[in-house]
């Protein structure tokens, strides 16, 4: 091996891993034979491996003369052995080098070395569409009002504050129009990013008109637009987190994953986050797991005051939801609420659409799906909004 591949003898900085770099290539060729026929092929591996580590350290290796040697005389040995710069690495290192700005690629490292693999459950999911019906990470599911500003998360990574406003002027239903995200400052990976989203304004950038966060070519947080105006996905890779946001209607809806283990990295004073803890119990729209349904498209409200006639009745709302909500789960049953309570077909789009985020995003398909409670029973000839064990259910004769 060249001279180039010093080992131990090297005075790095700490933050400076090219030594594991130069580690790593002399564990994948050691056992190198140059008799073997398939030696080019798989020292060429190797230093595609080598070269790809020594990329991503490349900006806290910067000002590092080893780290501009070994840079050196990789290409030199590339040169010597023809070896082209695409094609595949090597991937059995037995000291994995993991990425500070790939969540992902830290915890498979993490979890290689303790002999398993990540498991599902190291992410988390939570979600706020319509009235507005929120999933905590927890996947508990409840409705509030939560009228004005609430933190949805407030760890050390991440904050999500919404504003929820009245449906209707004197009403105790409420739905989104104003979500801003906050992405934290993290080692080199990103500056502070800030992105704020209001009903008619769903930006492809956050606020100080970039993009992406991170350096160079590495988009360790990136905004991508799906639909100009309607939908767009926040992927930090950093923090190995996605977000959606979608507008429908006049209101916005927002879904996301995190690693547990980030979500539950906050202070005591963090506590109020209604994707950890849920609503407050004097928050909540159900009053202690009850809510009368509309009859005829009519329910009062708290105060008295009615909402405007709805168009639906029970029947032709949930009609309208079976046309894309086939499974009759918790998703349906909120979509059925909301027509009967709003009248706006917005709603039953939010609705569908939070099902379809929660099978994009929850990492556990057996609990995409949230169902009433079939112990329940029914009272009178009406419709009840109750709560059991923690999920809202929505259970009338017409659903059973």
């Amino acid at each position: 091996l060249p001279s180039v591949l010093c080992l131990g003898d090297c005075q790095l900085q700490t933050s400076c891993r090219i030594q594991e770099c130069t580690t790593n290539f002399v564990s994948l060729t050691s056992h190198l034979n140059l008799a073997l026929e398939e030696f080019d092929l798989e020292f060429c591996k190797a230093l595609r491996a080598y070269s790809a580590c020594t990329y991503r350290n490349s900006k806290v290796c910067r000002g590092n003369l080893v780290y501009h040697s070994v840079v050196l005389g990789i290409s030199d040995l590339m040169s010597q052995r023809n070896c082209s710069k695409d094609g595949p690495t090597s991937s059995t290192s037995p000291e994995v080098t993991h990425d500070p700005c790939n969540y992902s690629g830290y915890t498979e490292a993490r979890e290689h070395q303790a002999g398993g693999k990540t498991p599902a459950s190291a992410y988390v999911f939570c979600g706020l569409f319509g009235d507005p019906h929120l999933r905590t990470f927890m996947d508990r599911f409840q409705t509030c009002k939560v009228e004005g500003a609430w933190p949805l998360i407030d760890n050390n990574y991440l904050s999500v504050q919404v504003t929820n406003v009245p449906v209707f002027p004197g009403s105790s239903a409420t739905a989104t129009n104003k979500i801003t995200i906050i992405f934290k400052s993290y080692q080199d990976c990103t500056d502070q990013k800030v992105y704020q989203a209001v009903t008619n304004d769903l930006p492809a950038a956050f606020v100080d008109g970039t993009t992406s966060g991170g350096d160079g070519n590495v988009k360790s947080l990136q905004i991508v637009e799906k639909v100009s105006g309607k939908y767009v996905e926040m992927h930090a890779k950093y923090i190995g987190t996605t977000v959606y946001i979608r507008q429908l209607g006049l209101y916005l809806t927002l879904a996301i994953r995190m690693p547990q283990d980030l979500v539950l990295a906050y202070r005591e004073s963090q506590d109020l986050q209604l994707c950890v803890n849920g609503c407050p119990s004097s928050e909540r729209i159900d009053n202690s797991g009850h809510l009368p349904l509309p009859v005829m498209g009519q329910l009062l409200p708290q105060g008295g005051a009615a909402y405007p006639q709805s168009v639906y009745t029970l029947e032709t709302a949930s009609t309208k939801c079976h046309e894309t909500i086939v499974i009759k789960d918790i998703y349906f049953h909120s979509c059925v609420f909301d027509l009967l309570t709003t009248g706006d077909t917005n709603f039953t789009a939010a609705a569908h659409t939070a099902l379809q985020d929660v099978e994009a995003l929850h990492p556990r398909k057996e609990q995409w799906h949230i169902f009433p409670n079939s112990g329940s029973h029914v009272v009178g000839k009406g419709s009840k909004f109750c709560v059991s064990l923690g999920f809202v259910c929505l259970i009338s004769v017409a659903f059973l």
